[in-house]
């Protein structure tokens, strides 16, 4: 038995030093190299492109291997290279072999070069190589047929060096090169653990961006059971990106996937970012604790993330917390979910917080929140708003798949109460609809005190060279509908009640009709169209009625010259870029009719008395400067205006008093702020009103008053001397007519 034994022993020995033997012949005999032109022939039959091969050695020990030197592959019917190889080495164990197995023992590659091409037709350079029948899948391991599966992954190592993967798109002009590629790995086998050790560098235009990365972790996986597992990662990226210079984007944990079995799981993720955006620090970090997901159910313990931004001018601090959360695709909630932001600006500060919490789908993509509730405080020392608080609740929800978000909230900010319903439908070119209810609003008291008023001269030389050009382009893709009603409203130190816009926004044409309010005792009903093409247009109607216009005048354009009760229109129409050419572009009409009022300036009536006084002495015109302790009464005022390039003319001015009556015509420059106007007074026969029954014996005389200068100083130009003229003439004329009744009545008395 013995000897049969040691007879085998030495038979087995015999073998393989025969093997070995055979094998020591055929790598000492056999020159592969001899086949190159076969090979460089046969790629260049089936693919045509061009392959140069370097010297190629054969091994047989420890394993079947081949080693390559440089090599290259050209583009399709080109000899641009395509893609080349420095060196390579792959060698297969030989025990499975002789199982029908293959067995990768180790793959070592040197100064790879990859050049992909994306062309003008949306085609690329490795189109032809694609198109050939690849042979895809994986079997069980013991295959269809029961056998060992042929092809075994277990490599002792992978060692790539110095790949570099250029890629340009001759579309879009889009250039990324992937360069500086090492990767070096430990036994990659199923089952087996293996540390892993990856480092390149990428750059691109669009967008711009270049970074190096580094990655260690310890790779175990499994291809029978399709699981895979990163432990200890630690993903470390610096350079340039997104805007943000000296980037450091740092990335830890533990990762795992079971994807037969749809799982996937993350334990002790952290990920943090630093870097340079507009002079500014940004820093980001992210924590989760424990992510899981099992087939359809997800769960995971708190996650936070903190994003802080710091400069010279402003610091920004934001953070969101989300709760444990747990559920499925198609029905998860949480509970309440904290966002929290911290902002200062110089002495500017803002503080607010909104929690709510979170159900949904992703599947169906529809996701609530059932319980919004937020506030927030503002300290502005250098606005007029001193500091501002103001919170809010309601409910929100949207439909991703839809594209559709619908929100109501109501709540109060400063001394105003709202209510509010908010609709927006499309992501990309967004329509928005929404109905707003406030209480009472005063908007003047956020805006800037206005700047102390200038002479006309002044203004108008810093107007032409310090205007700036009104913007409209918001407006040019807004899309919207809704109603805006406001209880209590100031703006523009303009006080109206129960004030109702809708509006209308689309393709840069926005309409608000009706716009009407109640306001100084009476009404105003009317529309605002706005066009905001290259040259904007804008177009009023308003009717006002019952209105007291001399608190409306005084409140709107500080123009206390006129009071009265009554009703005024408006049409008007202007384009321009600035506020001055709107002024002067200003085409259309308008109309007044107000009782029981005053003109504030000029008491007319006290002018006369005084001029009858002293007839004698008077001659010629007089001019005086407006007197707002002054004004002429009146019963009726009516007059109509119509408007051409800023300028509103009038000629058919009526004003009754019960002692005068006053006509006139003349212009209104609404560009140039200016009057210059023609009015003609005449005293009617009355004991009533201003001086009544000292002026009954002027009765039909005539004072025409010139009215010129700015709007608000201008100046009264009295001419006494065609009065007086008049005077003379009429008391001539009853002269004569005395003495010619005198006569008759001689003649009849005879």
């Amino acid at each position: 038995m013995k000897k049969i034994f040691r007879y085998a022993l030495l038979s087995i020995a015999g073998l393989i030093v025969v093997l070995a033997g055979l094998a020591a012949y055929i790598v000492a005999t056999f020159d592969p190299n001899r086949y190159k032109p076969q090979i460089v022939q046969l790629v260049k039959d089936k693919t045509q492109r061009t392959l140069q091969l370097g010297d190629i050695k054969l091994s047989f020990f420890p394993g079947l291997g081949v080693k390559l030197g440089a090599l290259s592959l050209s583009e399709h019917k080109s000899d641009k290279e395509f893609v080349a190889v420095e060196s390579a080495r792959i060698s297969l164990k030989l025990l499975p072999l002789l199982s029908e197995q293959l067995v990768v023992d180790e793959v070592e590659v040197r100064g790879v070069r990859v050049n992909l091409i994306r062309f003008k037709d949306g085609s690329n350079n490795m189109g032809d190589l694609l198109g050939v029948p690849q042979k895809g899948g994986t079997e069980d391991a013991q295959g269809k047929s029961g056998k060992p599966e042929k092809f075994k992954i277990d490599i002792d190592h992978v060692g790539v060096e110095n790949t570099t993967l250029n890629y340009s798109d001759e579309k879009t002009g889009a250039k990324y090169a992937l360069h500086g590629l090492n990767l070096k790995t430990g036994r990659i086998a199923n089952g087996v653990p293996s540390d892993v050790e990856l480092g390149f560098n990428v750059q691109g235009n669009q967008p711009k961006f270049d970074l190096a990365a580094q990655l260690k972790t310890r790779l175990t996986f499994d291809l029978n059971t399709q699981q895979y597992q990163l432990q200890a990662m630690d993903l470390a990226v610096k350079g340039e990106a997104a805007g943000i210079s000296k980037l450091m984007v740092n990335a830890s944990g533990d990762v795992s996937a079971k994807l037969q079995s749809k799982e996937f799981a993350a334990d002790k993720f952290k990920f943090a970012v630093t870097g340079m955006q507009d002079k500014n620090n940004l820093d980001v970090k992210l924590e989760a604790p424990r992510l899981s997901l099992l087939s359809e159910k997800f769960s995971g313990d708190k996650v936070t993330l903190v994003a802080q931004m710091t400069g010279a001018q402003a610091d920004l601090v934001a953070s969101l917390t989300v709760p444990r959360l747990e559920g499925t695709a198609q029905a998860f909630k949480t509970g309440a979910i904290d966002l929290e932001l911290d902002a200062k600006q110089g002495e500017r500060t803002v503080k607010a917080k909104l929690a709510t919490p979170m159900s949904g789908n992703f599947q169906a993509q529809q996701f609530s929140f059932p319980a919004i509730v937020g506030n927030f405080t503002l300290s502005a020392p250098d606005l007029p708003v001193k500091s501002l608080s103001g919170g809010l609740k309601g409910t929100a929800a949207a439909d991703l798949k839809k594209q559709n978000v619908q929100a109501n909230f109501s709540g109060k900010v400063a001394d105003s109460s709202f209510k509010t319903k908010l609709g927006v439908v499309g992501f990309s070119k967004p329509a928005i609809g929404f109905d707003l209810d406030i209480d009472q609003l005063d908007v003047d008291r956020y805006l800037p005190p206005k700047q102390e008023t200038k002479q006309p001269e002044a203004r108008q030389a810093e107007t032409k060279q310090q205007e700036k050009p009104l913007d409209f382009s918001a407006l040019k893709n807004l899309n919207a509908n809704g109603s805006l009603r406001v209880g209590n409203l100031k703006a523009a130190n303009v006080k109206a009640q129960l004030v109702r816009a809708d509006l209308k926004a689309a393709n840069g044409k926005v309409d608000i009709n009706p716009l009407s309010a109640n306001l100084y005792q009476g009404s105003a009903n009317g529309s605002v169209a706005l066009n905001a093409v290259a040259t904007p247009v804008i177009s009023v109607k308003q009717d006002l009625k019952g209105i007291n216009i001399g608190p409306l005048l005084k409140d709107v354009m500080d123009y206390d010259t006129l009071e009265g009760k009554g009703s005024v229109s408006l049409d008007v129409v202007t384009r321009g870029n600035t506020v001055t050419a709107l002024k002067k572009a200003l085409d259309g009409k308008a109309a007044l009719n107000l009782a029981d009022g005053a003109v504030k300036g000029i008491n007319i009536a006290e002018t006369i008395r005084n001029f009858k006084a002293k007839l004698g002495a008077l001659k010629g015109q007089q001019t005086q400067a407006a007197d707002k302790a002054q004004k002429t009464d009146f019963t009726e005022l009516k007059a109509s205006f119509l408007i051409k390039n800023g300028v509103a003319h009038n000629d058919d001015l009526s004003l009754k008093s019960p002692l005068l009556r006053l006509t006139g015509a003349g212009d209104i420059n609404i560009g140039e702020d200016s009057l210059n106007y023609l009015a003609k007074a005449s005293v009617v026969e009355s004991s009533k009103g201003q001086s009544g029954a000292e002026l009954a014996s002027l009765k039909g005389v005539t004072i025409p008053v010139r009215i010129s200068g700015p709007f608000k100083s201008p100046q009264y130009n009295l001419d006494f001397g065609a009065a007086a003229t008049e005077i003379v003439k009429q008391k001539a004329e009853e002269a004569v007519k005395g003495k010619l009744q005198e006569k008759l009545k001689g003649l009849l008395g005879k």
